[in-house]
């Protein structure tokens, strides 16, 4: 006698997941689309002029900058996490900072400092001669380190969260064992906190590889900028989804080599045996050294281009720069910010919550699609979602609702980084003793799940908060008429050199998103909720 098997029905976190992943990865087949049918003759000569060189650049700026950050963001975290030193509350948020300065602020302020005739190669001529010269900003290096003091952050939030977390127990087995410190941080400490370094070196190699700001104030031509140069000097839309296709195809390049990272290195800490790190006293000779590498590095990402902003900002407001309209600036650049971080944090949350806890292969595959904006420039990402609203929902045309979803589009991974992660690390243990009370799905998700975990959703919020508050291509393509935001303003200053007059609009932005970054510094990211249950 045959039986009939029971197919179970996708829920509705599936089925909201399912249409958010197919809107969500609609600009990106567009894109493709328009790549794969353009003629053999556009693909030919893009391979034999720009192509090559594009690539080469890049990838060797995505690959120098993860490595820069990598060394950065891992010795910062460990200093403030495992060492006690003067000043080391203050330098934990202070190191935060640099995310609040937009990278095309912190070029044009070292194309100031550090280009021909600038106040760097003065002070270096007076010392070695007047031929001496100093590397360019716009040069490979120059760029290189730029873009990694603005985006070390990424990883020394992440990777300081998880020491944080970390059970110190298992290096102390690892001690206890006979193993040596350098070997326990290598194959005990290094391994545990694997994911969160993976998962910031994904958000620094994506944002790197999708920068158009610095880039194109630096002239630095990379696949992003040529793009741009695509669509607004040629008008080539083809030639533009040809380029971006190939973006999209070095993003899922480094996402599935971030997920590979991930999945061999999850784990539960259990809440018996769970014990934080103790913080080593630093000695004279190590407090000098701490602070003097901290200090170095918060100068050159932070304290330098803040001062010069303040210093500039001085002068074009005693010049009469600083007028009524700032606030109308002030207010479209916050309000944007937030229901975009609202927005975002929203769709995620069914598509990390299915990923984490019913690993399926459309599941996964949901989360994926996600990531699909993250990897399209800005100018095609707003090109994709402008062609899909004039031909599906024209009534929206020109209304600040299309640029709020090209900002979803564009950001929701960054918060997908911190979602998905703090959703690893809340064992399902939990949520089976809450079913087996009588709670359903979604009681479970809303009551015990997302008191969990909400300090890493906090996270998710400020991060896509501060990325949206300095977009710039998107806007510059999308807005509404007459609609400017801080980072139109300091854009239309910059680009044309007026440093002084694109200060304030650039210090605003800096002032508006410290107390997100404070926000986010500040949580103890384990949370009094998860303690004794993780």
């Amino acid at each position: 006698m045959l039986t009939a098997t029971r197919v179970r029905a996708p829920s509705s976190l599936q089925w909201i997941s399912l249409f958010t992943a197919a809107f969500l990865v609609l600009p990106t087949a567009y894109i493709v689309y328009v790549a794969m049918t353009a003629a053999p003759a556009v693909w030919a000569r893009l391979w034999s002029t720009r192509i090559p060189e594009l690539l080469g650049n890049t990838l060797s700026l995505a690959l120098g900058v993860a490595l820069i950050t990598l060394v950065l963001g891992v010795s910062l975290a460990w200093i403030t996490v495992r060492y006690d030193f003067p000043g080391r509350r203050i330098w934990e948020w202070a190191l935060a900072l640099p995310l609040a300065m937009p990278t095309y602020v912190l070029a044009y302020v070292y194309a100031h400092l550090l280009g021909m005739g600038g106040p760097t190669e003065q002070w270096w001529q007076l010392l070695f001669g007047h031929e001496a010269r100093l590397p360019s900003p716009q040069s490979f290096p120059g760029v290189t380190m730029i873009m990694a003091l603005d985006t070390f952050p990424f990883v020394y939030l992440l990777v300081r969260s998880a020491l944080q977390n970390l059970n110190v127990s298992f290096e102390e087995v690892a001690r206890a064992c006979g193993v040596s410190p350098w070997a326990t941080l290598r194959r005990v400490t290094l391994p545990l906190i694997r994911p969160a370094i993976a998962a910031g070196l994904a958000l620094v190699i994506l944002y790197v590889i999708s920068d158009f700001g610095a880039v194109s104030l630096l002239r630095y031509q990379t696949l992003t900028y040529a793009v741009y140069q695509q669509m607004t000097s040629r008008y080539d839309h083809t030639a533009a989804s040809i380029l971006s296709l190939l973006l999209v195809v070095m993003a899922i390049i480094f996402l599935v080599t971030e997920r590979w990272f991930r999945q061999r290195s999850r784990f539960y800490q259990t809440s018996g045996r769970y014990r934080r790190s103790t913080r080593q006293h630093a000695g004279p000779l190590g407090t000098a050294l701490i602070t003097s590498y901290v200090v170095l590095v918060f100068g050159a990402a932070f304290g330098i281009p803040a001062a010069m902003l303040i210093q500039w900002s001085v002068e074009a407001i005693s010049q009469g720069a600083l007028d009524t309209r700032f606030l109308g600036f002030i207010w479209n650049s916050g309000f944007l910010a937030a229901l975009a971080a609202c927005g975002a944090v929203i769709i995620g949350l069914p598509l990390a919550y299915l990923a984490s806890r019913r690993p399926s292969r459309l599941n996964i595959a949901c989360l994926q699609a996600a990531y699909a904006g993250y990897a399209l420039p800005g100018p095609v990402a707003a090109l994709a979602v402008l062609v899909l609203f004039t031909h599906f929902a024209p009534a929206l045309y020109g209304t600040v609702v299309v640029l709020i979803i090209a900002y979803i589009l564009h950001f929701l991974p960054v918060g997908l980084q911190s979602m998905e992660p703090a959703l690893q690390q809340v064992t399902p243990n939990v949520e089976e003793v809450a079913r087996t009370l009588g709670c359903t799905t979604h009681q479970s998700l809303w009551r015990v799940t997302l008191p969990l975990v909400r300090n890493g959703f906090v996270a998710a919020w400020v991060l896509m908060f501060l990325q949206t508050m300095k977009e710039l291509p998107a806007t510059l393509l999308l807005r509404p008429v007459g609609f400017d935001t801080l980072a139109i303003r300091v854009w239309l200053e910059a680009s044309e050199e007026y440093y002084q007059l694109a200060a304030p609009a650039a210090l605003l932005i800096v002032i508006l998103s410290l107390p997100a970054l404070m926000l986010l510094v500040s949580k103890d990211w384990r949370g009094e909720a998860q303690k004794g249950v993780t």
